[in-house]
């Protein structure tokens, strides 16, 4: 039996939505929910740029069109860069507006030394952000500071995988899913580094460079691409133990899915870097609970008290490589095995945290048919 359509909502991102798992596990949930979701990416907005102001000008002038030719019941900006776009659009379909902010945009590091960059992202968000008809984000610290900064109130929807990955051991012990570049396929006697995320400033990726120099046990694969990707392999190239070190570039979800499990160690690394970065819970701590890897953090709010509550992983006592390369090694010495992930998996699930997204959606689906049924009259 076909399910009835609850209405239609358009998402918006300025990516290219092929690795944004939020964005992905939104749509699915609200699908599933019986929503009609469509979701726009830069790839739908063709601009000539490919960053900078004129970027911006030119992807939210096309949201304001594309956005609206949908028709939407809601629409759905995430994150600062889409919410002007997405604001214009839902004034003129007089549709209700949501802003899913997945970071503090106007505190990433790569602006922190552009005070006029940080003044006008700082600006629509004053005047944009009280005139939506409901805001989510990842984490309750960011949340905490919108609530002082604009008096506006956010729903937190963590960041959270959406079912347990596979064993990455199959049969005679041997590794199995996402195939390891070589020399890193060679069998268990080798301990599995794994970055994954964008390679951007402030990622910690020359730590775990650097850190290989002190764990000649160990071998790194950093998947995922960003701005700093070819700095960084070039970085890499330089080092005596540069065989180790591998470079995937970006994979698809279901590649994370195989590839991550295999993993000794999953490496979060984020230099503190502005409060953006200060107060991340960034989307692989959930990725590496449900593949079951134990993991190493630095020392900011909301990743170590995860890691701490939980048990599952390390602390950095500080930044750097060298303490990096410490913590790892404790994780090594106890052994993968001897994590229990059962709590973690519990809390960080799904299937519960779901039910704060569908309640907003429902919520304003509900208010819009009362706003056509009042103008009906």
């Amino acid at each position: 039996m076909e399910k009835e359509n609850k209405g239609r909502i358009v998402m918006a991102v300025s990516n290219d939505l092929l690795t944004d798992q939020r964005v992905d596990r939104h749509r699915r949930t609200l699908t599933e929910a019986g929503f009609d979701v469509v979701v726009l990416g830069r790839l739908d907005v063709p601009t000539r740029h490919r960053r900078g102001w004129r970027f911006y000008l030119e992807l939210n002038r096309g949201l304001r069109r594309k956005v609206a030719e949908q028709k939407p019941d809601i629409v759905w900006a995430n994150d600062t860069d889409t919410l002007l776009g997405c604001y214009l659009a839902a004034r003129r379909c007089r549709a209700k507006l949501v802003m899913d902010a997945h970071e503090l945009f106007p505190e990433v590091p790569e602006i922190q030394h552009k005070p006029l960059v940080k003044w006008v992202w700082r600006t629509l968000e004053r005047w944009l952000m009280p005139k939506c008809d409901a805001l989510l984000t990842v984490c309750n610290s960011i949340a905490e500071y919108y609530r002082l900064q604009l008096g506006v109130s956010m729903t937190v929807v963590r960041n959270i995988s959406l079912t347990p990955y596979p064993s990455p051991i199959g049969e005679g012990g041997s590794r199995q899913g996402y195939p390891l570049p070589s020399p890193l396929g060679e069998g268990l006697g080798v301990r599995l580094l794994l970055y994954q995320g964008r390679v951007n400033l402030g990622r910690g990726v020359d730590w775990a460079i650097d850190a290989l120099e002190w764990l000649p046990e160990c071998r790194l694969v950093v998947a995922g691409d960003g701005d700093l990707l070819e700095e960084m392999k070039a970085y890499a190239a330089s080092k005596p133990w540069s065989g180790r070190i591998s470079f995937t570039g970006r994979l698809m979800p279901e590649e994370m899915h195989a590839l991550t499990p295999q993993a000794d160690v999953g490496l979060v690394m984020l230099e503190d870097m502005g409060l953006n970065y200060h107060y991340a819970l960034p989307n692989r701590i959930g990725d590496f609970v449900q593949a079951g890897v134990p993991m190493v953090v630095s020392d900011l709010p909301e990743m170590a008290a995860a890691v701490k509550r939980y048990r599952i992983g390390e602390v950095m006592r500080e930044p750097g490589a060298q303490a990096l390369a410490d913590s790892i090694r404790k994780v090594l010495a106890l052994g993968k095995d001897r994590y229990n992930f059962n709590q973690a998996r519990s809390d960080m699930d799904w299937n519960k945290e779901k039910d704060k997204l569908l309640d907003c959606a429902n919520a304003l689906m509900l208010e819009c048919r009362r706003n056509k049924h009042s103008h009906s009259y």
